[in-house]
């Protein structure tokens, strides 16, 4: 009887194994193909983001590049303004050096004619005239 209950001790251990066992493989075959399905979400999401960071990189130009080219527009604009500024002093100090000569010729030409209508005789005593004819 002793022996009996011992055996029968044995063979339900064996089946609460047995029992664990499977639980455990089940388990495993679960755990296997939930590791399979979040491989497989893994390799989509990764597919995803080289999707993203192929069209960025065609449609979206990269931060330093665009950064790099606005500095050299700016530097560029700033170049062209100065160029038009110095035009436009050189071409208002040849305006006014071409007035200036334009009054003195006109300031020559009225002084030669006030000479010349004051007669001979203003002209042989004065040297001024001599030296307005020089500059003309």
């Amino acid at each position: 009887s002793t022996l009996s209950q011992l055996y029968d001790l044995n063979l339900r251990e064996m089946e609460n194994y047995e029992k664990i066992y499977k639980e455990i493989e089940c388990s495993t075959a679960g755990a296997h193909e939930k590791l399979l399905s979040c491989k497989k979400q893994v390799l989509q999401a990764n597919q995803i983001w080289k999707n993203r960071q192929e069209y960025d990189a065609l449609h979206h130009p990269d931060r330093h590049e665009t950064l790099k080219e606005l500095e050299a527009l700016g530097k560029e604009l700033k170049l062209e303004l100065r160029r038009k500024q110095f035009h436009a002093l050189f071409s208002t100090i040849h305006e006014l050096n071409k007035h200036l000569n334009d009054e003195k010729l006109t300031e020559a030409e009225d002084a030669q004619t006030t000479i010349m209508e004051a007669g001979p005789k203003m002209a042989n005593s004065w040297p001024f005239p001599r030296v307005l004819t020089l500059m003309i």
